[in-house]
């Protein structure tokens, strides 16, 4: 795999101040660039903005994987093993409300992976995930 260069995302969220501390003070992302209506995070090495959009309905689309309901959309990271150990660490000792907790799939089998999922303030899903051996990311 060829050296990955950072992805941009931005994504809404209908209170700023409560995800603002959410992503500094939870999950310790360093903050960039801000304004009043946005806020720039390292993400792991990638650019997450947090853009101001007043709550609107939306829908709770889950699909079934391994027997959980895994929310679409989500976003994330594929970690290193330790350092998804690490920040899945530092989420308990924080009490993040898992949608699933941190587990294994696959375990001893191709793609063996550890996942998380749980919601920022806002309701916007985050999966974090790591591989056993990365070489395996798409290994069918």
């Amino acid at each position: 795999m060829s050296r990955i260069t950072p992805f941009h995302l931005a994504i809404p969220v209908s209170n700023l101040a409560e995800c603002r501390n959410f992503y500094t003070h939870i999950l310790n992302f360093e903050e960039g660039r801000s304004s009043d209506h946005w806020v720039d995070y390292n993400f792991f090495g990638h650019q997450l903005v947090i853009h101001y959009k007043p709550k609107a309905k939306g829908d709770n689309h889950t699909n079934a994987v391994d027997g959980k309901d895994v929310p679409v959309p989500h976003f994330g990271v594929v970690l290193p093993w330790n350092t998804f150990e690490e920040f899945a660490d530092l989420l308990k000792s924080k009490d993040i409300k898992f949608i699933i907790e941190p587990y294994i799939r696959f375990e001893g089998q191709v793609g063996e992976q550890a996942t998380m999922f749980f919601k920022d303030p806002s309701g916007n899903a985050l999966e974090f995930k790591a591989f056993k051996d990365i070489g395996q990311l798409f290994a069918k």
